[in-house]
């Protein structure tokens, strides 16, 4: 094993850890979240070797990146999420390869996303982003749509040909009511989810957490976790 392949491995095994220890703590069976690791910025070769660790889920949100990293690892059996605020121009490269948009906040981008999806005879599944420090009819810093337009959303996917509602998606605010109160804000985003099922049955995914705030993501109930430097390490070259 590689000097790289053995540090993801034990990082990959502290994480594993953690999440553990998090489902016990809130009751939970291990099997009810699955591990998302964030693999931007690190090239294809850590993305295989992840694979061979056994991550079956990874993610990206830049599509300049991922389109060919996703090139490069097309014969491994793993599904891509795409997690950055996406720009419409970018939509039919990222329908691409991804198999799910966890960043999904405005009507264009539902109707971009159809018409890739159906022009490319692939379904993607799509979640709803929720900023939780976005004003009514506001999009959050981080991207995502103010928690009153989530409906609205969610009708256009569930009526849009070529997607699949899955579910909320949340980052943990930097400003507003919940800024450094991951827990609340979790708890909150299940609040919101709990609602859309209501209305959408199959919309279970709950996709909150990163490696600081995992374990509040799973005491809340989130159903996907996105890691990236706890496995992968701190980013090099951010900018």
């Amino acid at each position: 094993m590689t000097d790289r392949k053995a540090q993801l491995a034990a990082n990959l095994a502290q994480v594993e850890e953690r999440i553990t220890s998090a489902c016990a703590a809130a009751g939970r069976k291990r099997e009810e979240v699955t591990l998302i690791v964030v693999t931007k910025t690190y090239p294809a070769s850590d993305v295989r070797m992840l694979h061979e660790l056994g991550v079956r889920h990874v993610a990206e949100n830049r599509d300049q990146d991922a389109a060919p990293k996703a090139t490069a690892c097309a014969d491994l059996s793993l599904t891509w999420h795409f997690v950055g605020q996406l720009q419409t121009n970018k939509v039919r490269s990222v329908t691409s390869y991804a198999d799910f948009v966890q960043s999904v906040d405005r009507i264009k981008l539902v109707t971009a996303l159809s018409a890739a999806a159906v022009r490319a005879e692939r379904e993607l599944g799509c979640l709803i982003q929720v900023a939780l420090d976005a004003e009514s009819g506001e999009r959050g810093e981080r991207g995502g749509v103010a928690p009153d337009g989530i409906e609205e959303l969610a009708a256009a996917v569930d009526a849009a040909e070529g997607l699949r509602l899955e579910g909320l998606m949340t980052v943990a605010p930097l400003a507003g009511p919940f800024a450094g109160r991951q827990r609340a804000a979790f708890d909150r985003l299940m609040e919101f989810a709990t609602r859309l099922r209501a209305g959408h049955p199959a919309a279970t995914m709950v996709s909150a957490g990163m490696s600081a705030d995992l374990e509040d993501a799973v005491a809340a109930g989130a159903t996907h976790v996105r890691v990236g430097t706890a496995v992968l390490g701190v980013r090099p070259g951010l900018g």
